[in-house]
């Protein structure tokens, strides 16, 4: 039975870890894009860095984000490991399909998606804890108009400050800003998004009660009584799984954020960068998972729209707010789907 355990274990860890690359794929555009477009660093080396940066913010700055995954959604007594799996691979497709498509997405959408899917379809709909679902809901929808509105006064506040610069001048300085927001970007975002991985990890050892001080080497203990949280191990392996796959690229993406939306210039980027550093990191602080696709993406939309409303193609804004709409019932029902199949073949 324990060698069985083990390697449930295992090929759940590896999935997560998947997961975990495939969000950093998917994201990666995102974070380098205004950097790559104004010309402020080459890509590989703004990938480098935010890479690094990723890597120590999900070390260092906290684990809240983990344990409103691990436990807020849904109660670990309330889920089974098939369930987990099957949220794991929906979003998983469902990240991959839209970084093929070159459509920026949220994995924090299509992660809960998948949980609230595959809970709803193995145990019911009252196991959900839906009044966190509908404050991270709340959070995720309130987060992007922030970006919205903090990117469109940012960029004004930044016009006005460098008015009596020359252009040449102002860019050269707003480039070298770029670096540091680029740092404090990479550090938000891995304080994050790797934690979504650290929670679901947590939640799946938690129920092969193996997870707990209490019972550290015995593998079937009394479920209640159960002390949540996160080993270092596994904070370290989901903090490098984000950052290889953030230093993987994602050239599509990029090409929809930076040159279909509106030309982006280095106050934008910087403007866009800045907003989206302080929301991602406040939203970590309170543990709330955000999409990061949908802060940056609005970011840049309200610094294009402080320029004039008429420089930003809206209707390219319009499908990436179609893609967040249609992200979580669409996780959703996929990973009921899979949890159908695994519990039918296998």
């Amino acid at each position: 039975m324990e060698d069985h355990a083990l390697i449930i274990v295992l090929g759940l860890i590896a999935i997560i870890l998947l997961f975990e690359f495939s969000n950093g794929l998917n994201d990666s555009a995102t974070l380098v894009v205004t950097s790559v477009i104004t010309g402020a660093m080459e890509p590989r080396k703004v990938l480098l860095i935010i890479a690094c940066f990723e890597l120590i913010g999900a070390l260092f700055l906290g684990t809240a984000v983990a344990h409103t995954l691990g436990k807020g959604i849904v109660s670990p007594q309330d889920i089974s490991l098939a369930a987990i799996f099957s949220a794991i691979i929906g979003a998983i497709l469902w990240n991959l399909g839209n970084w093929f498509f070159g459509m920026p997405s949220s994995s924090s959408h299509a992660l809960i998606g998948g949980l609230v899917g595959a809970v709803v379809m193995g145990s019911g709909v009252h196991m959900v804890h839906w009044t966190m679902v509908l404050e991270v809901l709340g959070i995720l929808i309130l987060t992007p108009v922030l970006g919205l509105i903090a990117g469109h006064y940012a960029t004004k506040k930044i016009l006005a400050l460098f008015e009596n610069f020359k252009p040449t001048r102002a860019n050269y300085i707003l480039k070298r800003l770029q670096i540091l927001t680029s740092i404090t970007l990479g550090l938000s975002h891995g304080s994050n998004d790797a934690q979504k991985g650290m929670g679901i990890i947590s939640l799946a050892l938690i129920i092969l009660h193996k997870i707990s001080p209490e019972t550290i080497g015995k593998i079937y203990q009394p479920l209640p009584g159960y002390v949540f949280y996160v080993p270092l191990w596994v904070i370290l392996a989901c903090s490098l799984a984000l950052a290889l796959g953030v230093s993987s690229g994602g050239w599509r993406i990029m090409k929809t954020l930076g040159t279909k939306l509106y030309k982006v210039r280095p106050i934008h980027g910087f403007s866009a960068q800045a907003c989206s550093s302080i929301i991602i990191y406040l939203s970590s602080c309170f543990g709330f998972p955000v999409s990061t696709t949908q802060i940056v993406s609005s970011s840049i939309l309200g610094a294009g729209s402080a320029q004039g409303l008429g420089a930003v193609r809206w209707g390219v804004g319009r499908q990436i707010f179609f893609t967040w709409i249609i992200t979580i019932p669409g996780a959703a029902i996929l990973s009921a789907l899979i949890l159908v199949i695994i519990r039918r073949w296998i």
